[in-house]
């Protein structure tokens, strides 16, 4: 297992060349046993490829086309090229990520995709986000974190549950989803108010028994 974020010098020359750095990247693959119950829990899509898949930040790449500022190891820039490059595409980079699978068609045509995403730098045309996914494309659905960002491993029931929720939403009606959110927010006021009527009976004594008013 390499650093997560470990840059070595690889090459110097003794000349006035300038130094050449490359990143090493943590990466890691998903078992092969939790993607088999990932399929089995998300199902396949068109390819033959399962809907849902669990990914390494540090592995999870994607294209992006611009113009990069080189540097050397002091910060220093070095060159500024226009191309696309594949960088990690989720932050946390040290957590593991759920994907779900994205149809072509979700994307617009490719007509649509070059004409909204090339970009000119230099004189030169370049997709900003890569080339048309004409395979579809994986999109972040969930990140394997505690609630204050600590780290947790990936656990074949966690990411099955993940699967099932997700599917379970979007299987629901429109109907459905609103209800459940007038249900939440009714549950979120009652506890506000039974928190607020805590506090403000602990502080009756400063106001000496007198009624507490809300002035708008």
């Amino acid at each position: 297992m390499r650093d997560l974020f470990d840059d070595r010098i690889l090459h110097r020359e003794k000349s006035n060349i300038p130094l050449t750095i490359h990143i090493l990247r943590e990466t890691h693959e998903a078992p092969a046993s939790l993607e088999l119950r990932l399929a089995r829990a998300g199902g396949l899509n068109r390819f033959g490829e399962a809907n849902f898949r669990a990914v390494w930040g540090w592995s999870r790449l994607t294209w992006i086309g611009g113009t990069w500022c080189d540097t050397d190891a002091h910060g220093n820039p070095i060159r500024e090229t226009t191309e696309l490059r594949e960088v990690p595409k989720y932050f946390p980079h040290d957590r593991w990520h759920i994907e779900r699978w994205m149809t072509p068609e979700s994307y617009g045509s490719p007509r649509q995709w070059y004409a909204q995403t090339i970009e000119r730098a230099d004189g030169i045309s370049i997709p900003a986000l890569g080339p048309y996914p004409h395979r579809g494309e994986y999109e972040h659905c969930f990140t394997l974190q505690g609630p204050h960002g600590e780290f947790i491993p990936l656990s074949p029931g966690a990411c099955e549950f993940i699967v099932r929720a997700v599917e379970f939403a979007r299987a629901q009606r429109p109907e459905q989803h609103r209800a459940a959110l007038l249900r939440r927010e009714e549950l979120r006021d009652r506890e506000w108010q039974a928190h607020a009527d805590g506090v403000f009976s602990e502080a009756a004594p400063a106001f000496h028994g007198a009624p507490f008013v809300v002035s708008a």
